[in-house]
């Protein structure tokens, strides 16, 4: 199963990325999780015509050659980072043509306070219902004092994150086979 991960931040060094890299690294063997670049021009409708953006026909194409979506995604003023959301609004245009249609999607939130970007979390998942997007339920994944997550590494320092993690991204794939073309895998 083809998954794209869509990480809500630009630095490269943010713990958002460090946690997608780590969900690479132990994905089950049959979720194939792949980073894409969200460091898209920003959406203008002006610019929709026969020749959009390279950058935004590039993102689109790789949506659609996935089974599923991940969010990750840290949290900016109680909402979605400003990317993310660019990045959201890219790939659901033109009209009519929403390249997340009908993709299995799930979220992980994480910042240094103690609500595990909780307000990001929901405010994405609010655009996620509109583009017609399953999302997952349960397991949720607010991951609170992020700061204290990773080693110098970027490895997961927390055994008890780490086996929820694992347990959340079977669940991912359960869901993925019930909303997606893998239902007979299961």
């Amino acid at each position: 199963m083809k998954v794209i991960v869509l990480v809500g931040s630009l630095r490269k060094d943010s713990r958002s990325l460090k946690l997608a890299k780590s969900l690479k690294a132990f994905a089950p063997k049959y979720l194939d999780l792949k980073i894409a670049d969200i460091a898209l021009p920003m959406y203008n409708e002006d610019l929709e015509t026969d020749t959009p953006p390279e950058e935004w026909e590039l993102f689109r194409k790789k949506i659609k050659q996935a089974d599923a979506v991940l969010f990750i995604t840290p949290e900016y003023n109680r909402s979605v980072p400003a990317v993310l959301k660019n990045a959201v609004d890219v790939g659901s245009a033109p009209d009519g043509k929403n390249v997340f249609e009908n993709k299995p999607a799930a979220i992980i939130s994480l910042s240094p306070g103690k609500m595990g970007a909780f307000g990001a979390n929901h405010h994405l998942r609010q655009a996620l219902v509109f583009l017609n997007m399953p999302t997952m339920q349960q397991p949720e994944a607010y991951i609170g004092s992020s700061e204290q997550l990773f080693d110098d590494d970027g490895n997961i320092t927390s055994h008890g994150t780490l086996l929820y993690l694992m347990e959340f991204l079977e669940a991912f794939a359960r869901w993925i086979r019930v909303h997606s073309g893998f239902a007979e895998l299961l």
